[in-house]
């Protein structure tokens, strides 16, 4: 079974997708690991408890972090 943890608010901005069904802003409900230091998140729509998943690839490893002036840990 892959780990998973439930946040009321995540502590990094995460863009909230709309629900296909109603267009309700869908809330995140779940955040697991994926493959490839990948995400899995759970988004559910408060109007109509459709639920939505989304792969997201790692941040740091994606080419627009590194012209939005942050830089890496050390």
């Amino acid at each position: 079974m892959p780990e998973s943890h439930t946040r009321s608010e995540p502590s990094l901005p995460i863009e909230r997708p709309r629900c296909p069904k109603c267009q309700s802003n869908m809330k995140l409900a779940r955040i697991e690991f994926g493959p490839a230091h990948s995400d899995v998140r759970t988004f559910n729509c408060p109007r109509c408890n459709h639920l939505h998943k989304v792969l997201v690839g790692d941040p740091m490893k994606s080419a627009d972090w590194q012209h939005s002036g942050l830089k890496a840990p050390v």
